[in-house]
C-alpha cells in the first residue's frame, strides 16, 4: 500500500518537544500517513562533540513518540555501518520502499546549512522538503529567498510548515542537564526521567 511518509532524521541527542511539534505539524498540514523518527547512526557532521550511544538515543525517541499513533520509530540508519549521509539514506529508503512517497522534515536552520551537506544536489533531487516557517532578521537571506535560491540552483521542492520553529536545541538541553538546571517543558517527561535514570549528560539520578 502506498503511503505518504514524513522522515524526521537527526541525532536526537536528546529528542525534544520541538522535534515532536514539527512532526505533528507536518503530519497534519500535509496529510501524511505517518512520520518516521529515524535517529542517525554515526553522523559525520557531529565530530565537534561526543555523540551519546545510539542505544540511549533510540530509547529516548521511542519513549517520546510512544503515545502518538501518527509517529513510528525507524532504525533504518542504525542498520548501516560507517557514516550515515542523508543522500545515501534517502536513496536506500526509496529502494527499500518503492511504494511510498517520502518527505523530509527539517527546521529552518537546516535549510540554510543544506548546501554543506554531503551531495546536496542528490538530497534535494531525491525528496521534497517540509520546512518550518521561520524568518531571520540578521546573518541570513530571508527564508523565502533561501527557498528561491535552492529552487533555482537545485530544482528543489520545498514546502513550508505553517508553524513557528520552536527555539529548543539539543545542545542547550545537554548543557542545562550538566549545570543542574530543569529541562521540564523542553522534553517529554518520559525522556526527562530516562536522562536522569541513566545519568546522561551528567544528570543527577535524584532529579
Amino acid at each position: 500500500m502506498s503511503k505518504k511518509v514524513g522522515i524526521m532524521g537527526g541525532t536526537f541527542d536528546p529528542v525534544h518537544n520541538g522535534h515532536l511539534l514539527l512532526g505533528r505539524q507536518a503530519y497534519t498540514e500535509y496529510h501524511l500517513d505517518s512520520v518516521w523518527f529515524m535517529p542517525s547512526g554515526q553522523p559525520p557532521h557531529k565530530r565537534d562533540h561526543s555523540v551519546t550511544d545510539g542505544t540511549h538515543r533510540q530509547a529516548m525517541v521511542k519513549l517520546a513518540i510512544k503515545d502518538d499513533p501518527s509517529f513510528e520509530f525507524s532504525d533504518f540508519e542504525f542498520q548501516r555501518n560507517g557514516n550515515t549521509y542523508t543522500a545515501q539514506t534517502m536513496a536506500l529508503l526509496k529502494e527499500a520502499f518503492p511504494q511510498h512517497h517520502f518527505f523530509y522534515i527539517i527546521g529552518a536552520d537546516s535549510l540554510y546549512e543544506i548546501e554543506g551537506w554531503y551531495h546536496p544536489e542528490q538530497v534535494m533531487a531525491s525528496v521534497p522538503f517540509l520546512v518550518a516557517d521561520r524568518e531571520y532578521e540578521k546573518d541570513h537571506r530571508s527564508l523565502k529567498d533561501q527557498i528561491l535560491h535552492l529552487n533555482q540552483l537545485y530544482n528543489a521542492r520545498i514546502y513550508l510548515l505553517h508553524c513557528k520553529e520552536v527555539d529548543i536545541a539539543s545542545a542547550r538541553i545537554r548543557q542545562a542537564v550538566r549545570e543542574g538546571e530543569s529541562i521540564q517543558g523542553l522534553v517529554p517527561q518520559a525522556v526527562r526521567e530516562y536522562i536522569a535514570a541513566h545519568n546522561l549528560y551528567g544528570a543527577d539520578k535524584s532529579e
